[in-house]
């Protein structure tokens, strides 16, 4: 049986929402750090997941009904990082504890993010005022799994009660509890009350993990110590020092912020994070620089592969996606890559659309409309469908009084559709104009050798005939809309 996970002296990677994902918790381990907390995650939605292990990216996924990930881990970081909850119900935190417990090092409980997105159903900060449920939660929690449980809260208005409450949270057998130093309304500009931390530590049997220096007290590796003595505690826990640069793990000191954008990225990338956490992260990174040049093409990225070519990573990027598409191949069993499928009504084949396979003026989609108008046939109809995980899509068209579609998601609508449309003209045996193919009379010169108005006929046609998109699932929250709980 693996150690338990120790509080003592020790400098952790604080929660933080759209921020505390995989790729960030990675980097800040390479860094230095010695413990890494997820961002909050709400047990309702986490008791929904279930866990799969996603042999293409060598991860645990925890993925909900909807197909969104949750939560996902690794081997890399399984001994060092905290799973932080969202929760006002000892049972269903138990559940959500129990569901993670194998994957991560400790549990925490959120007792101390001010925001209405933590607090609505007394939640976060707002559980500060209902010490009993915090009472119940923990023993529950601590008597119910097999894996240290922690907490983090914010100071009350008085010291004499904020060491009666951690007096109260110690007693339940916790294994150390993080103090942010202000109060549940106030906010990074309001200054930080390390009388008030230190004064929880000296009367504390656990460890308590500072919290809340980012600002003024924390800017460089060094001073993370000189913020450990100053709150007395045992420990010191960094939310937006390490999100304006995650490098402060460093005792060797900062590295080069151009830097530690492309380690994130990679990790980004490797991990198929989505892509709008991604462009959140480094946002925050550039800070007063995201006006710059760079800072607009990250702002006006879409994808991963947008955000790559802001930062001179797009060899990396396409490749990774590459080698990641070809371990979903060659797991797809025994089938070929090519094979025919039923899914109900829709014919499917796992057919990814290259488009350096195709001369610059011939497409799928093209020849598909030229053979309907050869054969007097309705045009083909697309319909398209959006996964929430990671912003993919995939096109089913209808030819002929039947469905098509790849098994496959694509990075855009247009390479869906074109995905579609080589499942039908595959399984019709007809011609769709891949480099080296016998040469087909099915699209005329004046269609091979230029375009009509500036267009294509096949973009005109899609724009006459694609169908409304059909969401598959709403945008994601996980990982949610909403920044960071602030240290």
């Amino acid at each position: 049986m693996a150690e338990r996970l120790s509080f003592r002296n020790i400098t952790a990677l604080a929660p933080m929402v759209r921020v505390g994902t995989l790729p960030m918790r990675l980097l800040a381990l390479d860094y230095g750090a010695d413990v890494v907390y997820c961002e909050e995650l709400i047990d309702i939605k986490m008791a929904q997941c279930e866990r799969v292990v996603n042999e293409v990216l060598h991860t645990v996924d925890f993925v909900a009904p909807d197909e969104r990930v949750m939560f996902r881990t690794c081997e890399q970081e399984k001994e060092r990082v905290v799973f932080q909850m969202g929760t006002a119900d000892p049972d269903r935190a138990l559940i959500v504890a129990k569901l993670v417990e194998k994957d991560v090092a400790a549990i925490d409980v959120n007792m101390g993010c001010p925001k209405e997105y933590s607090t609505k159903g007394g939640m976060g900060a707002a559980l500060l005022s209902n010490p009993d449920k915090i009472v119940a939660i923990l023993r529950t929690l601590v008597t119910g799994v097999s894996i240290p449980v922690t907490c983090k809260i914010r100071i009350l208005p008085t010291v004499e009660e904020t060491v009666s409450l951690v007096r109260r949270i110690e007693e339940t057998g916790v294994a150390a509890v993080a103090v942010h130093g202000r109060l549940r309304e106030e906010r990074p500009r309001h200054p930080l009350n390390c009388d008030v931390i230190k004064a929880v530590a000296e009367a504390a049997s656990v460890p308590i993990i500072a919290n809340g220096g980012s600002l003024d007290l924390v800017k460089t590796n060094a001073d993370i110590e000189e913020f450990r003595k100053k709150t007395g505690s045992s420990s010191v826990m960094l939310a937006r020092a390490a999100m304006w640069n995650v490098s402060v793990f460093s005792p060797s000191g900062p590295l080069p912020l151009e830097k530690v954008m492309e380690d994130y990225l990679k990790y980004a990338i490797r991990y198929e994070n989505h892509a709008f956490n991604t462009k959140y992260c480094l946002c925050q990174m550039l800070r007063d620089k995201v006006e710059s040049p760079q800072g607009k093409l990250l702002q006006a990225a879409q994808t991963h592969a947008d955000i790559s070519a802001a930062f001179g990573l797009q060899q990396f990027c396409q490749q990774t996606e590459e080698e990641l598409q070809k371990k979903r191949s060659e797991l797809q069993g025994d089938c070929p890559p090519d094979a025919l499928r039923m899914e109900g009504d829709v014919s499917t084949m796992a057919v990814k659309f290259i488009r350096r396979e195709y001369l610059p003026h011939f497409s799928p989609k093209m020849f598909l409309l030229e053979w309907s108008r050869k054969e007097k046939l309705q045009q083909p109809l697309y319909e398209m469908a959006q996964r929430s995980l990671d912003r993919g899509f995939q096109s089913t068209v209808t030819f002929a009084g039947k469905r098509f579609r790849s098994s496959l998601w694509e990075k855009s609508k247009k390479f869906a559709e074109q995905a579609a449309s080589v499942v039908c003209l595959r399984v019709l045996g007809i011609p769709e104009g891949r480099i080296g193919d016998e040469e087909s009379d099915l699209v005329c010169k004046r269609k091979r050798d230029g375009r009509t108005n500036g267009t294509t006929e096949e973009e005109q046609s899609s724009k006459r005939h694609s169908g409304d998109m059909r969401p598959e699932a709403e945008t994601p929250h996980v990982n949610g809309d909403t920044p960071p709980e602030k240290s």
